[in-house]
């Protein structure tokens, strides 16, 4: 392979990452909105005073990132499939808000149990389907 055919096939290589790192986001986020914003509504109300009024945006913009970041990571380069992506994941987000909802209940007084079984199974979702759309796009 000559250099010039070396870059063009790195470029087209790094154009998918991107592509794929952007539609991943662009699905938790759209995701994560329309659950937030609409279905799970009434689940995060039982957070009662602890819950803001307006998110505050500089926290869940590090989280995005940060989140974004490991899914694709660990789903989306490093699944051979979709399926495996979905399942990576999957797996990622049960350990993630697993994580979050379990030291939360144990420390916060006033925690809702029955959010935690909730916000969890919610996390398993949003990041194998984001993860299985990642690698889809990632080819």
């Amino acid at each position: 392979m000559t250099e010039p055919q070396s870059n063009a096939a790195a470029t087209r290589r790094h154009l998918r990452l991107l592509a794929a790192t952007l539609v991943t986001g662009l699905t938790m986020l759209a995701l994560d909105l329309a659950w937030i914003g609409k279905v799970g509504r009434s689940f995060y109300a039982m957070l009662g005073p602890l819950q803001r009024a307006e998110p505050y945006l500089p926290a869940a913009a590090a989280f995005y990132m940060m989140y974004l970041t490991a899914v694709m990571a660990y789903a989306v380069c490093s699944a051979a499939t979709p399926r495996a992506a979905a399942l990576r994941g999957g797996a990622l987000g049960f350990v993630c808000y697993a994580t979050y909802e379990l030291t939360n209940w144990a420390v916060i007084e006033g925690w809702p149990g029955a959010l935690v079984p909730v916000d969890i199974a919610w996390g398993v979702l949003l990041t194998g389907i984001s993860a299985a759309v990642g690698r889809r796009v990632l080819g």
